[in-house]
């Protein structure tokens, strides 16, 4: 059993917690201080994320679905650049939905695990995956499910950590999937916890945007 929210041992967000369960009790207790926390951390990606969609949007976007959404961070930061998104969120942490709730800024939520399979009736323009793809088991596998629920020329941003990156040969990952995906950008190497003492400048995160074809 996880210690109180307060005394979480957030160092083991490097290792990527565990399974399932573990990862869904590590959530469920954070989930009272995940904002302060992060805040304290420096925690930019969603709004670099949303940045770069921004700069490389095509077309209008009207929908988006935020895969491990969390609290709303990334929600909240493309709702700053397209304030009449609707918007659909799912997370493994019931407790995290909850607060998510509060904020008002989602159209549907859902507690679910988004490293399984999953289906939804509608598509959507946009799909997020922030801070997340570090829980993905087969990231290969989770960007196909992505495209079975994605718009033909929706997009799909994922943050990845430059660790997990190099040992996943994520490289050779997004060449496999280069028949049905373009690679529209891909970040320099950014910080991502920096002052988190245990990530600071040792761990890095890249940004990925892939266009359906």
């Amino acid at each position: 059993m996880l210690k109180k929210s307060k005394n979480i041992n957030k160092q083991s967000l490097i290792s990527g917690i565990g399974g399932y369960r573990q990862t869904k009790e590590y959530y469920n207790q954070w989930s009272e201080d995940y904002d302060q926390t992060l805040k304290k951390w420096d925690y930019k990606a969603p709004n670099k994320a949303v940045k770069i969609l921004k700069k490389n949007l095509s077309y209008e976007i009207f929908n988006a679905l935020d895969l491990a959404c969390g609290t709303g961070l990334f929600a909240e930061e493309i709702l700053k650049k397209f304030p009449n998104l609707i918007i659909d969120g799912i997370d493994i942490s019931s407790r995290i939905i909850k607060i998510a709730e509060k904020k008002k800024i989602y159209n549907k939520l859902k507690c679910l695990n988004f490293d399984k399979r999953f289906v939804f009736k509608k598509k959507y323009n946009i799909v997020s995956c922030i801070g997340a793809m570090t829980y993905s088991k087969d990231p290969e596998r989770l960007i196909g499910n992505v495209k079975k629920i994605i718009n033909k020329n929706g997009f799909f941003v994922f943050t990845h950590r430059l660790d997990l990156w190099k040992k996943q040969n994520f490289i050779n990952i997004l060449k496999k999937i280069s028949k049905s995906w373009k690679v529209i950008s891909v970040s320099n190497p950014i910080l991502y916890l920096p002052k988190n003492i245990d990530f600071s400048d040792k761990i890095k995160i890249k940004i990925v945007l892939l266009q359906k074809y």
